[in-house]
């Protein structure tokens, strides 16, 4: 298998990310009004297959990474997997006992949670081996991916605010909102970095 360029890697998430953007703000404001179940389920899905691919371009990034990136990659991967864990057993602890009422939609954070401990935590290891948000993997991207989500995430709250809930407008308001302070975060701690003086070993 070829090994991807930083180019062809950002290239590729891109068009990823312009098809779900696609999918949530044409098909998935269709998804409570569709009639047929089978239609009902394919629509509801239908954001996930960028996902899974961007998922996967991931997986080979990470592959052919050299050694050191592949242990903050892992790192980061393992204290994500562990973070979004430990919520989602005390989410369920605390409905179970009644304490909060919730239906399946906020399932929904669990990736977006996930993907932004990941992204913190790769940060801050990354820092601890001298490396910066600037590398090639991640140069002048990660505030614009954040705020494409967040861009994302209030369009399909606006586009739907007739037919979605309380709790689903919530969600993605709240979405919306924690991709935006993410991507100031990224884009904080890039400049930082560009400041900082080189660190001698």
């Amino acid at each position: 298998m070829a090994r991807l360029n930083p180019r062809q890697y950002q290239r590729r998430v891109a068009v990823a990310m312009v098809l779900y953007v696609g999918l949530m703000l044409l098909a998935w404001p269709t998804v409570r009004t569709a009639v047929d179940m089978p239609l009902k389920v394919l629509l509801a899905l239908a954001p996930l297959g960028p996902m899974f691919y961007m998922i996967g371009l991931m997986a080979r990034r990470i592959f052919q990474s050299d050694e050191l990136e592949q242990r903050t990659h892992l790192v980061a991967l393992g204290v994500a997997t562990a973070v979004v864990g430990a919520l989602s057993l005390a989410g369920g602890f605390l409905a179970a006992a009644k304490v909060l009422q919730t239906d399946g939609s906020i399932l929904i954070w669990v990736f977006p949670v996930m993907t932004i401990c990941y992204g913190i935590t790769r940060w801050w290891v990354g820092r601890r081996y001298g490396m910066t948000v600037t590398c090639e993997d991640s140069r002048g991207t990660s505030p614009l991916r954040f705020l494409l989500g967040a861009m994302t995430s209030a369009a399909v709250a606006w586009l739907g605010r007739g037919s979605l809930s309380e709790l689903q407008l919530g969600v993605l308001c709240g979405m919306s909102g924690g991709f935006l302070l993410v991507g100031l975060g990224f884009f904080v701690a890039r400049r930082l970095d560009r400041r900082a003086p080189p660190r001698e070993d």
